[in-house]
């Protein structure tokens, strides 16, 4: 039986892997003799996967639960 900390391991390694080979399969669309695109286009995009990176670094690191009231 796997425990959850294998689990973990074997998840987010794969997942990982996967977000880095799509990231440089992003990278190849940087190639200009072959696609046309604005610098507020690139910006858009890294601004997307910057947001997304964020969110879910915060899921790992707070522990709050979000839009709950405390004083």
């Amino acid at each position: 039986m796997e425990t959850k900390r294998e689990r973990f391991k074997r998840i987010v390694e794969n997942r990982t892997n996967k977000i880095i080979s799509m990231i440089d399969l992003l990278g190849n669309c940087s190639n200009k003799n072959n696609y046309e695109y604005t610098d507020e286009d690139i910006k858009n995009v890294f601004n997307a996967i910057e947001n997304s990176l964020k969110i879910s670094k915060m899921k790992f690191t707070e522990k709050q639960e979000i839009g709950k009231f405390k004083l």
